[in-house]
């Protein structure tokens, strides 16, 4: 069951990919440009396929992927006569358009798929249904059972048990109708919350009931706004994280070659979360639904997270890409205000060499996380 769940991460991740790049294709070819090649991985041809003057295919290493715009540079060579088709010719606001449809993808992706973790799948919540009554409780007076489904609280039918709570712990000792189903039959109940001291010290009214804890689903229309809400907050995590990067590193190092136990809040690889979603696969602490939640989780979280690093201004990430699109115009803003001729492009390959420290710091980070996933590995506590 693990090796299920390992496989299913990384055809999830080369989806991930491919919609991606569809991204960039999409928008290129909307705007004109050449796409010459659209491939998923890296290597070797296996397969290929020509559809008008785009090859489409799949590569051996499935390591990523890419879509090929001709042109990005003035140095690129362009067929005879559509040089007007490169993509550097392009005006800024269409590049930054390109180049962050990718990443804008990413995060519908993952909005999607936590709105299908909470209208399809459900997550884990507590339950309006009794899992046990406390002796001598506003609850056992009232004569509340195991098993009871609290529909509603003088008449409201809210589905959201923390709403519940709260009519309760504000009830002030008030008598409170609620509306209960017992074996299908709806009754109702009339009790008192009472003022009770509990485990932190504090005191509170209580009913004197423990919830059942289980998957539920929420309502489509909920689910839109909830997604939406789970989304910015794994953005704002993940952004949270980025800044946070650099100093995880040294810590990283100490657990990956000096023994220390791994930080579950620490940095981590696909290897390692493709072992993470495998684990939770295989639990047998987890029911289906749980299982397949916790997978679609980690498949959002982490196509958010992807779409935020991209659009980090450095190259040869696409926002690195953008930010020379968006330093373009700025140039040209003021060459317009010296009246003077909008200078040509800046080229990026004249930025090599920073794009190749940046790609030897990446590469570097990128084996030093396959090391640590291998030998040091995060585990779940399932």
């Amino acid at each position: 069951m693990q090796i299920i769940g390992i496989l299913a991460f990384v055809f999830a991740l080369l989806f991930s990919v491919m919609v991606h790049e569809f991204g960039h294709y999409l928008t290129a070819r909307r705007y004109g440009m050449r796409v010459s090649e659209f491939f998923l991985g890296f290597g070797t041809r296996i397969w290929s396929r020509q559809r008008g003057e785009t090859e489409f295919g799949i590569k051996a290493i499935p390591a990523g992927g890419y879509c090929r715009i001709e042109g990005m540079t003035p140095r690129d060579e362009m067929p005879e006569g559509e040089s007007d088709r490169a993509f550097y010719r392009a005006s800024s606001a269409r590049k930054l358009i390109v180049l962050g449809a990718g990443s804008f993808l990413h995060f519908v992706l993952g909005y999607l798929l936590l709105f299908v973790l909470l209208a399809g799948v459900g997550v884990n919540q507590v339950l309006p249904v009794i899992g046990s009554v406390a002796a001598n409780s506003a609850a056992a007076e009232a004569g509340f059972q195991k098993g009871d489904e609290i529909v509603a609280i003088d008449g409201d039918t809210s589905t959201d048990w923390q709403d519940q709570l709260l009519k309760i712990r504000n009830s002030k000792g008030k008598p409170l109708t609620f509306t209960i189903k017992r074996g299908g039959i709806e009754q109702t109940i009339s009790a008192s919350p009472r003022m009770t001291e509990i485990d932190d010290g504090t005191s509170r009214y209580v009913l004197g009931i423990i919830n059942e804890f289980g998957t539920k689903r929420i309502d489509p229309l909920k689910s839109v706004t909830s997604a939406a809400s789970l989304t910015w907050h794994f953005t704002s995590a993940s952004a949270k994280s980025l800044v946070q990067l650099p100093t995880k590193i040294p810590a990283l190092w100490g657990q990956t070659f000096g023994g220390e136990k791994r930080d579950e809040n620490g940095l981590v690889g696909v290897v390692g979360v493709a072992r993470v979603s495998g684990q939770a696969a295989a639990s047998g602490e987890l029911t289906l639904s749980e299982r397949l939640g916790t997978f679609i989780l980690i498949v959002a979280s982490l196509n958010i997270f992807v779409g935020l690093f991209n659009l980090l201004p450095i190259l040869p990430l696409d926002g690195g890409h953008m930010a020379v699109a968006i330093a373009d115009e700025i140039r040209a803003l003021f060459a317009r205000l010296r009246r003077k001729p909008r200078p040509a492009a800046i080229d990026v390959q004249v930025l090599t060499p920073i794009t190749a420290v940046v790609f030897v710091i990446l590469a570097a980070l990128t084996v030093l996380l396959l090391i640590a996933d291998i030998f040091n590995p995060i585990s779940l506590n399932l």
